[in-house]
C-alpha cells in the first residue's frame, strides 16, 4: 500500500510543480532580450529595413516571445517599430520620463552610442501583467542609425 502511494506521490509532484514552472517561464531573461537584440539586428541585415520594421511591428510576429519584443527608435527619439503598440510608431518619445524622472528614451540612445557591443538602462515601468511599478531594464544595441531595444523586468532588483 505505501508503495502505491509514493509511486502516486512521484507521479503527481511534476504536475503539482506545472503551474510555478510554467509562471516562471513567462517572463524573459536579461540574456534572451540581449539575444533578441542580437537576432533582430541580424533579420534587419538580412532583409531589409522596411521587412524588418514591419515584422518587428507584428504583435504576432517571430520577435515576440512571452513579455519581450522589439523596438526600434532613430536617435531623435522617433519610435520606427513597436512589438506591441502601432500607436507608437511615429511617435517623438525622446523625452519619455519614467515615475523617478529618468529620461528612458535619451538613456537608451546613450547606452547604445557609448557602447558598441550594447548596453543596459534600468528604470521603472509599469508591468502589463502585474499592473504594479516594477523595475525594469533594456538593452539598448546601435546598428544603421538606429536603437534596437529589448526590455525585461528587472527581478534582481524587486
Amino acid at each position: 500500500m505505501f508503495r502505491r502511494f509514493l509511486m502516486l506521490l512521484v507521479a503527481l509532484v511534476p504536475l503539482a510543480l506545472a503551474p510555478a514552472v510554467h509562471a516562471q517561464d513567462a517572463t524573459g531573461t536579461p540574456e534572451e532580450a540581449q539575444a533578441m537584440v542580437d537576432r533582430a539586428i541580424a533579420f534587419y541585415k538580412e532583409v531589409g529595413r522596411d521587412a524588418a520594421l514591419a515584422e518587428f511591428s507584428n504583435p504576432k510576429g517571430k520577435f515576440i516571445d512571452r513579455d519581450l519584443y522589439v523596438l526600434i527608435s532613430d536617435f531623435d527619439g522617433i519610435f520606427r517599430a513597436h512589438g506591441t503598440n502601432k500607436g507608437l510608431i511615429n511617435k517623438n518619445l525622446i523625452d519619455l520620463k519614467d515615475v523617478n524622472g529618468v529620461l528612458i528614451i535619451r538613456e537608451m540612445i546613450r547606452a547604445g552610442r557609448d557602447n558598441p557591443a550594447g548596453g543596459w538602462v534600468g528604470y521603472t515601468w509599469t508591468n502589463p501583467v502585474t499592473k504594479k511599478l516594477e523595475p525594469k531594464k533594456t538593452f539598448a544595441k546601435v546598428y544603421d542609425n538606429l536603437i534596437f531595444m529589448v526590455g525585461v523586468y528587472d527581478k534582481s532588483r524587486a
